[in-house]
């Protein structure tokens, strides 16, 4: 080849690769400040900080909150061990959600974050500034070691969680790119914006997989100051606290000191709290919201009850069944057992009327079903037809319900006919099973004295079925020793949901997270049915094919009795004493007590009376 010809074949594939190089460069994403699971974000590119935060608000003053039980660690990441309370104020994950928004994120560790259309793959660019407490700069470095690591030492829920996601990779000193399995999963940039960073120099020379009392490294808000193992644990405000400014942070985090105290149990806790000993509590029974409250420092205005509302999903509160024990694996046992549950009466006589009857996995939400499937539906569903429960198309769940004086007792004729009719009969007056003459016991396993009350009745309608369900109270670690190893027969549980439900609902009912040691599945659901509808609610493109799919999961989780479904409020009980602020707004969320402030002028007229 002559030289003239060399140098214009050259010239050519030079040409050739800008151009390649400029269509590549004219595909890449833009940069963002945020990102949407569907639809556009609320805030721009140029905002100051969230609606429902006070930007003034002072910096300053204490906080003392309770947990209960005991703690022996503090790396909650991990399966052994009981994490302590407050640990995660000490870090920050790459991106924030914002509590007025269904599922969008903003930036926090990322200043930026861009994904191509179809989600293949996410990159955050990270702030200049994030440092760790001991001054050195958060980096792409820390980001890859801290998702190789929860993968493959965390808890068994990441690995569900980032299931879909094939590598972690560094593109630039303050950039790095996760790449996603092929499929659609939307969801997956945001569930990468949702990690947790850890320090890499921080944890290289350390056993990540121990548990520790060692008070570790992070780059949040706070830092841990004093630990008492199992007793008490107190955070600080990091002073030069370098995210003290950004959107996502203003307003947020003013106290200067995060106090918590661990009690044995909530009544222990609740008489503390009546006694001045911490500051806040956020109140889950009833009865002690309509009578444990009145004392001389409410009427005196010293102690302040409210009632905030919020419009996020319920999810689902229940007797969960574990389907893993024999006598559980059959449906109509668990539809039976359902009968003997009197929420009508549990209501009026010991709720003082304030629970609504929880029907869905998906409760006080659009998500939930209602009615009989859509015809978008059935085009989920039809498909499964055999493989699901029959009544899905024919019947809109609703639990028993208790009507009149003889309400009761028709209930639990039902549940006698259906128990008869699975086999288990009578003998004596002990429910059997016909052919192996094994009796129908099992333990209500609790970590709580208070549900007690609630349990108990229960337990006395199952005995008028020949049904002796024994319940048991154990303290906050090995109630959570047995959780993790499934070693129960039936629990007060349940899956939290948010108004996106994405990938974490293989977690709650997945076949693979059935048997993996400290997962979520606590009731052991192994459906090949349920995992196609969970991947299709995953790979929803928009917000309408979300709520579509979710409300097919939700009828086919519901026909599946796999729990007895309790109650819920549309409103979160917060009782505190008279030392605080908060914003105007609430979000749908609900209550944010981390932008509440500490008022210096009541705080000052409360310990003076205090004093006297």
């Amino acid at each position: 080849m002559s030289a003239h010809r060399l140098f214009a074949a050259l010239a050519i594939s030079f040409m050739s690769m800008a151009s390649v190089t400029t269509s590549a460069l004219a595909e890449e994403p833009a940069w963002s400040h945020g990102l949407a699971m569907h639809g556009d974000l609320k805030y721009t590119a140029d905002f100051k900080h969230f609606e429902y935060v006070n930007p003034n608000a002072p910096k300053g003053g204490d906080i003392r909150l309770a947990a209960i039980g005991t703690y022996d660690s503090l790396n909650g990441f991990i399966v052994k061990g009981t994490g302590a309370a407050g640990v995660s104020f000490i870090y920050n994950s790459l991106m924030t959600n914002a509590a007025d928004e269904a599922f969008t994120e903003y930036g926090e560790l990322a200043e930026a974050v861009r994904t191509p259309e179809d989600r293949s793959w996410v990159e955050f660019r990270l702030r200049e500034g994030a440092r760790w407490h001991d001054g050195k700069p958060v980096t792409p470095d820390d980001v890859i070691w801290t998702f190789d690591t929860l993968l493959k030492e965390g808890r068994p829920f990441y690995r569900f969680y980032y299931g879909n996601v094939i590598s972690a990779v560094k593109t630039g000193d303050r950039t790095v790119r996760f790449n996603f399995k092929p499929g659609e999963n939307r969801e997956l940039p945001l569930i990468m914006g949702q990690l947790t960073v850890l320090p890499k120099h921080y944890w290289e020379d350390r056993e990540f997989n121990k548990t520790s009392l060692e008070p570790p490294l992070g780059s949040g808000p706070y830092k841990i100051e004093k630990v008492d193992a199992g007793r008490s644990i107190t955070l600080t405000r990091v002073k030069d606290y370098w995210g003290a400014d950004i959107p996502t942070e203003k307003g947020m985090n003013n106290f200067d000191t995060i106090h918590f105290d661990y009690y044995r149990d909530t009544t222990v806790a609740l008489e503390a709290f009546k006694a001045g000993r911490f500051d806040y509590r956020s109140e889950n029974a009833s009865k002690l919201w309509a009578t444990a409250y009145e004392s001389p420092q409410v009427d005196a205005g010293k102690i302040k009850k409210e009632e905030i509302g919020h419009n996020r999903s319920a999810g689902m509160q229940g007797f969960v069944f574990n389907t893993r024990r024999d006598m559980f694996k059959d449906k109509n046992v668990r539809k039976a057992l359902a009968y003997a549950f009197d929420f009508e009466w549990s209501n009026k006589a010991l709720f003082y009327g304030q629970y609504t009857r929880t029907r869905s996995y998906f409760d006080n939400s659009e998500l939930a079903a209602t009615d009989l499937p859509s015809a978008e539906e059935l085009k989920i569903l039809e498909p499964l037809r055999g493989r699901i429960p029959d009544e899905v198309f024919t019947t809109e769940y609703n639990p028993p319900v208790t009507e009149g004086k003889s309400g009761l007792r028709k209930n639990l004729r039902a549940a006698s006919k259906l128990l008869t009719d699975a086999g288990w009969v009578i003998k004596g007056k002990q429910r059997v099973n016909a052919e192996t003459g094994k009796p129908l016991e099992f333990e209500v396993l609790l970590v709580s004295p208070l549900f007690e009350r609630i349990v108990l009745p229960f337990a006395q309608n199952l005995e008028k079925l020949g049904i002796n369900a024994r319940v048991r109270t154990v303290d906050t670690s090995q109630y959570r020793r047995r959780l993790d190893t499934y070693d129960y027969d039936v629990i007060v549980g349940g899956a939290g949901q948010s108004l996106s439900p994405g990938n974490e609902q293989r977690a709650y009912w997945g076949s693979e997270a059935a048997d993996q040691e400290g997962g979520r599945n606590t009731i052991g659901i192994k459906d090949p049915a349920i995992d196609e509808l969970i991947e299709t609610l995953i790979a929803a493109p928009d917000r309408k094919s979300l709520i579509t799919a979710t409300r097919a999961l939700d009828r086919v989780l519901q026909w599946g009795h796999y729990v007895i479904p309790q109650w819920h409020i549309p409103y979160d009980r917060v009782a505190y004493w008279n030392i605080f602020d908060r914003p105007k707004i609430t979000p749908d969320s609900g209550n944010q007590l981390m932008t509440w402030w500490v008022d210096a002028d009541k705080a000052a007229v409360l310990a003076k009376e205090r004093a006297n």
